[in-house]
């Protein structure tokens, strides 16, 4: 894209017109086929979210996360209860419509209104959830929430850049990889060089519109299994 020049003949960003400050992310509850998003609520979720994280065979689920393990209950509960009052990061609990148990928890944070700036994380799926159609439709809800519903213009994923599942998920559902900060965080006494994702406002009619095809019905066998990955279907949808 060639650059715009200013009045001294500087290169300039493009024109963003009309912008204003967007809203913040609320409270709310997200419908969809296979799952439903809520917020946190203790005393709904904490002992549905224990038990379907207590199906990991060891705590290596954690191990990325600035929290946990939990091995007992009252422990876990605590940390709900400030996970719910957050409001930023602002913590949401996945649903499974068919058994109506709480599967998983994931995060809208580092929350930016006035540029449109926002990131998902705290992603801690269940073995219940790991892997599933399910957490395919849970992550482009939240995407679809901040991209149609709250109009960000950014959407971003970070992690640990030694985090090899979590960057090849990032990968999968479409977000791209701009770099590693170094030495960015500190945390469990270890130091984290951070690798950045990111989908933007220009990439999402793509991006949506293969979550769209990969998670219709017609998508899968009589088995559950895949007919396309979600990769190729998107890159067969037509950019914006």
């Amino acid at each position: 894209m060639a650059s715009r020049l200013n009045e001294y003949q500087q290169p300039i960003g493009p024109a963003v017109d009309n912008w204003t400050p967007r809203e913040r992310p609320a409270r709310v509850t997200i419908e969809g086929v296979r799952c439903r998003i809520e917020p946190v609520d203790v005393e709904r979720h904490a002992a549905d979210l224990f038990e379907a994280y207590c199906q990991a065979a060891d705590g290596r689920d954690w191990t990325y996360l600035f929290t946990g393990p939990f091995t007992d209950f009252a422990a876990f509960r605590e940390y709900l209860v400030k996970a719910a009052a957050s409001p930023d990061p602002l913590h949401y609990t996945i649903v499974d419509r068919a058994t109506g148990k709480a599967v998983g928890t994931f995060a809208l944070m580092r929350i930016d209104p006035a540029h449109g700036v926002i990131e998902v994380g705290s992603v801690t799926f269940s073995p219940r959830l790991k892997r599933t159609a399910l957490s395919t439709e849970a992550q482009y809800l939240l995407m679809r929430y901040v991209f149609d519903d709250l109009g960000y213009r950014r959407y971003e994923w970070k992690c640990d850049s030694l985090n090899a599942p979590s960057r090849q998920t990032a990968l999968r559902l479409g977000f791209q990889f701009e770099g590693i900060f170094r030495q960015a965080v500190v945390y469990k006494g270890r130091s984290r060089d951070t690798a950045w994702f990111a989908v933007i406002d220009q990439d999402w009619p793509q991006v949506r519109a293969g979550f769209e095809q990969w998670l219709a019905s017609s998508n899968f066998d009589a088995d559950g299994n895949q007919r396309a990955s979600l990769a190729s279907l998107r890159e067969g949808s037509p950019r914006a």
